[in-house]
């Protein structure tokens, strides 16, 4: 795919959540709230300050983030259901979380 968003905008790919609560309890799809936690798949270059210099993004490629229910725009690319969104949409960075779908 090839999709670069442009300035401070970046692309997520959401991360499921397991179909099955800490008790065994098997949730159904109808019952399923959208995963808030995603994967960043591409970012912008960046925002320019009133001199013209860019200022990057805090977020990169690969990081796994936490985004408000309701923030960004859905989008379809190759099939892949991803959303674009500000990069002050996102409300923080998990670290030390390994990816769990490698890029391919």
């Amino acid at each position: 795919m090839k999709f670069r968003p442009l300035q401070d905008r970046v692309l997520i790919r959401r991360i499921e959540s397991d179909e099955k609560t800490a008790g065994g309890i098997i949730i159904p799809d109808t019952a399923k709230e959208k995963p808030q936690e995603g994967e960043v798949v591409s970012v912008g270059p960046g925002t320019r300050d009133e001199s013209g210099k860019v200022h990057a993004l805090d977020v990169k490629e690969g990081d796994r983030v936490l985004f408000g229910k309701w923030s960004g725009s859905e989008i379809k690319l190759d099939g892949e259901e991803l959303i674009i969104m500000k990069e002050s949409d996102i409300l923080g960075v998990l670290e030390g979380t390994a990816s769990k779908r490698k890029a391919a």
